[in-house]
């Protein structure tokens, strides 16, 4: 459970809004943070308090695929952030590197600059503690929580290391009960560990692929009297 002042901003935030190309001269979390959705509210770095939340209209991060976005966010001390829609690298980068976002557009539309929010990643609520509203948004999955904590992928696998933990490629991972009842298929995140099972599993086909594509090709022989067959055809009817 996160809390927080809600900072506003509205659709199509690009990564060159949140963090200046021109900042780019460092990587380091700590001096990204300094220049933190500079162009678009040239006081939000010295004024964000650690726990506020950024909430955004729709397609939040679009642009280029620059980490250095989310990481000045969660440097400056963001606790998340709250859009109708977020760009799909973006999204990924920011669990990447352990800065949650939830995609809730009633929360979008209805929270306002300088509410007070408070969040549930694991229930996917958020409360408007300021107006006593209450929005939903998709649950975080859990391994997805896991990587927020670690602080982002990178700590979250050198912790499973330590921990001597061991990786097979041809298994994905812990055993998992099989899903019967319909409430447990609409589980967040069922769906994205069956279709891993599914990708590791040989026996299980490719739902692209036919029994017919695998057949080998025609040879050049089989082709040629396919042909002159076509041919007699075509001689009969005329």
């Amino acid at each position: 459970m996160e809390k927080g002042k809600a900072w506003r901003f509205g659709d199509d935030v690009d990564t060159d809004v949140i963090i200046p190309a021109r900042r780019l001269t460092s990587s380091d979390p700590e001096v990204l943070k300094e220049y933190c959705m500079e162009d678009a509210d040239p006081q939000f770095a010295k004024s964000v308090s650690k726990g506020d939340f950024i909430v955004a209209g729709s397609n939040f991060g679009c642009g280029s695929s620059r980490e250095h976005a989310p990481i000045s966010i969660k440097a400056a001390g963001v606790s998340g952030v709250i859009a109708k829609s977020f760009a799909r690298i973006f999204f990924r980068n920011s669990f990447n590197i352990g800065l949650p976002i939830l995609e809730s557009a009633e929360a979008s539309e209805g929270i306002e600059a300088g509410d007070e929010i408070e969040v549930d990643f694991a229930s996917g609520t958020i409360k408007d503690l300021t107006k006593g509203a209450e929005y939903s948004a998709q649950p975080l999955p859990e391994f997805m929580r896991e990587l927020v904590a670690a602080g982002g992928l990178i700590n979250h696998v050198k912790k499973l290391i330590a921990s001597g933990a061991t990786f097979d490629s041809s298994s994905p991972g812990e055993a998992k009960p099989e899903v019967e009842e319909e409430e447990e298929q609409n589980e967040p995140g069922a769906r994205m560990i069956a279709l891993e099972k599914e990708s590791r599993d040989p026996s299980v086909a490719a739902p692209w692929g036919d029994d017919e594509d695998d057949a080998s090709p025609p040879s050049a022989e089989e082709e040629l009297e396919a042909g002159e067959e076509d041919e007699d055809d075509e001689e009969e009817e005329d």
